[in-house]
This record gives C-alpha cells, sequence and structure tokens, in this order.
C-alpha cells in the first residue's frame, strides 16, 4: 500500500470517527437535555427537593403528559444516533411470525416489521402514547392496518398465556419499567420455547466510565423529564432475568445495547 492510499484512508478513518464521536455527544446533549417548557430541577410540586424520579413508580403519568410531543423531541435525537437504522435492522432481520411490542409508546417501531410477520400486537402502559400509534396506523394500508393490534397492558403482568408469541419486542423500555428484572421474566414466560426476544436498549457503558458517570449525574434530571432511567445497568438486568443471550452488539461507547435473546427454558 503506497502512503498516498495509506494517508487517504486514514483520513477517511480519522473523519468517521470524528463524526461519530459528535453524533454521539450531540445524540446524548439533545436526549438528555431539558425538555420544552418544563423545570430540569429537582424536586416535588410540594417543594420536596428530596423526591427522586429515579425511583418514582409514577413514570407512566410523565409518558401521559409528553405523548403528544414525543416523537418531534425524539425524532433529531434519534437521526442523529442511527437508531431508525438498528431498530429496523434487528426487526428485519430477527421479527417473524406472531409478534409481540411491549413498551410501545407512540408506535415508533411501525414501518420496520417485515412482510414474513403475521401479526403485531403493540401494548404499552400509556393510551395517550399508544394514541399516537393508532393515529399512524391509520395513515397506513389496510394489510398493515390488518396485521397491527394495539391495546393497553402492564408489561410486567401481561394479559396473555404462557407461549403465545413466537417474537417479542422491546426497544427503549428497560430504562423505563418500574422492574425490569419482572418484565424480562414476564416476556420469557409468553414467548415461545423456540421464540426470540429482541431488545434494543441504552444503559451505562462498562467502557467509559466518564460518560456513565454523566448519565448518573444527570439522571434524576433526565428521569423527571422524560420518565425515564438511562443509567440502568442493562447487562446486570438480562442477567438477572434469566434470558439467554444469543447475540449482543454495543454502540455510542457501550450505551447501546442491541441484543438477541431466547428464553430459558
Amino acid at each position: 500500500m503506497s502512503m498516498a492510499t495509506y494517508a487517504k484512508r486514514f483520513g477517511l478513518v480519522a473523519v468517521s470517527g470524528s463524526i461519530y464521536v459528535g453524533a454521539v455527544y450531540l445524540g446524548i446533549q439533545l436526549y438528555g437535555g431539558e425538555r420544552k417548557g418544563q423545570q430540569a430541577m429537582l424536586g416535588g410540586e410540594d417543594g420536596n427537593k428530596t423526591t427522586s424520579y429515579v425511583f418514582d413508580p409514577r413514570r407512566t403519568t410523565t409518558f401521559q403528559k409528553i405523548a403528544y410531543s414525543y416523537d418531534d423531541e425524539i425524532a433529531k435525537d434519534e437521526f442523529v444516533m442511527g437508531i431508525n437504522l438498528m431498530r429496523r435492522a434487528l426487526l428485519y432481520f430477527h421479527a417473524t411470525g406472531n409478534v409481540l411490542e411491549v413498551g410501545a409508546g407512540t408506535g415508533r417501531n411501525l414501518g420496520y416489521y417485515p412482510g414474513s410477520v403475521k401479526k403485531i400486537t403493540l401494548t404499552d402502559s400509556s393510551d395517550k402514547m399508544l394514541e399516537k400509534a393508532n393515529e399512524k396506523l391509520r395513515g397506513m394500508s389496510s394489510a398493515e392496518k390488518e396485521r397491527h393490534t394495539v391495546m393497553v397492558a402492564d408489561a410486567g403482568k401481561l394479559p396473555f398465556p404462557d407461549n403465545s408469541y413466537d417474537t417479542i419486542v422491546d426497544t427503549f423500555g428497560l430504562c423505563s419499567f418500574d422492574d425490569p428484572i419482572a418484565v424480562l421474566k414476564e416476556l420469557q414466560r409468553v414467548c415461545k420455547p423456540d421464540g426470540k426476544i429482541l431488545l434494543l436498549e441504552h444503559g451505562r457503558t462498562k467502557a467509559y466510565t466518564g460518560l456513565s458517570s454523566y448519565l448518573d449525574k444527570h439522571a434524576e434530571r433526565h428521569a423527571k423529564n422524560w420518565g425515564c432511567v438511562w443509567n440502568r445497568d442493562i447487562d446486570k438486568i438480562v442477567e438477572s432475568s434469566g434470558l439467554t443471550l444469543e447475540k449482543l452488539h454495543n454502540f455510542h461507547f457501550g450505551t447501546t445495547y442491541y441484543m438477541v435473546a431466547k428464553p430459558n427454558r
């Protein structure tokens, strides 16, 4: 390889790396920032400064409040960080048969499920979030409408029999469930023994302690504004649930987790 070719390739790598670092930083700043019109300071409405939004079990109230502006506020972040591509890849390559999606929110995975998927049931604890998902479905084809069902349900206490689904999907839900370990155990219950559980999550990084410290420092503000605990230990949660992990890829300096798993039977 000539020096000129080497220099050119090195330059491309350097530029690509700079863009990646910048995108991650911008995405975290945007996603971790203060929501429009909402105070980020810690404290309850009664002025109690010891309120913890990280451990507050009433996150659904936050989801209800942010439902109508959520897509507009999160779209830029997901574009910058390439999240839409990750959603599409996870579902395109791994979702099959009858699918259950928990923590579906406003339906940000709509349009990414491959044609080979027969039925998709979208669930969430927030009916207002699901209203936005239904709005999106109304603008889709008749075939798409027919293969989707939307319903309010608690991911920790699903109203379905054992071994009901071929694929179960959760994207960015482990940060928001009150008991993520219990949810993963429940997902294993309703998943067929030979089925798959697909997870796309964010949490603390093991590789960059400074970044995890940043997430820790701003966890209360972020949880108050978004109902999301972004510094959870995803590795530990998955291990504690008993899930059998088949694939794991980390992105964004270890803060984003792309996982393909199966129930531990």
